[in-house]
């Protein structure tokens, strides 16, 4: 019981340290939740900073995800230990205690979380979320798309049935989060990548 919590709290930890919001802090004296779509996350970096901070940003998220997880696996091993600390740390990200819980949408930190995980699952449902943005410019449409079927291939692929749980954890936060993007997206308002419209999410 007591590495559990410990796994839970630190992974939460971890997720919630905002690279974004330090980031543009650094470069550009701004807190970043003030700038662009409001996001405290890559794809605003990229929006409101620059490529190359929004790289950063992204891997970075990534790996914090990536990193609960091991974490996880070196103390407890255990498929539901490691999962869940993936989810822990994707919450942190986007409700991190040292923002206000005011953070990102974690569809990089979920990248990190799942490549550790189910890793054939996601490179998968990242290539279908990758073309979408490619064929459509709306990076929300394939964040969304990556998540949704996310549970799908890890039920297909057979992963182990915690991983199945869990995952359908993360698509619904992905969808709680991306809430005034869909409604964007049936609109025909959402702003596509490049784009010099910049709506507040």
């Amino acid at each position: 019981m007591g590495i559990s919590i410990l796994v839970v709290v630190l992974s939460y930890l971890m997720g919630s340290f905002s690279f974004s919001y330090w980031f543009a802090r650094l470069l550009k004296g701004i807190d970043i939740r003030s700038r662009g779509s409001g996001n405290a996350g890559a794809t605003n970096m990229l929006r409101v900073v620059g490529k190359g901070p929004a790289a950063a940003v992204f891997i970075l998220d990534a790996l914090k995800g990536t990193a609960a997880v091991a974490l996880a696996a070196w103390l407890s091993g255990t498929p539901t230990m490691m999962m869940l600390a993936g989810v822990m740390a994707i919450i942190g990200h986007n409700w991190p205690v040292f923002l206000g819980f005011r953070g990102g949408k974690g569809i990089a930190t979920t990248i990190g979380v799942t490549a550790f995980l189910t890793l054939l699952a996601a490179l998968i449902s990242g290539v279908t979320a990758i073309l979408a943005i490619i064929l459509t410019r709306y990076v929300s449409l394939g964040s969304l798309i990556f998540a949704v079927s996310l549970p799908i291939m890890i039920l297909l692929l057979d992963y182990p049935s915690p991983y199945v749980y869990l995952s359908l954890v993360i698509t619904v936060m992905a969808i709680i989060r991306h809430a005034s993007n869909i409604k964007r997206l049936l609109k025909g308002t959402e702003s596509k990548l490049g784009s010099s419209q910049q709506q507040r999410s």
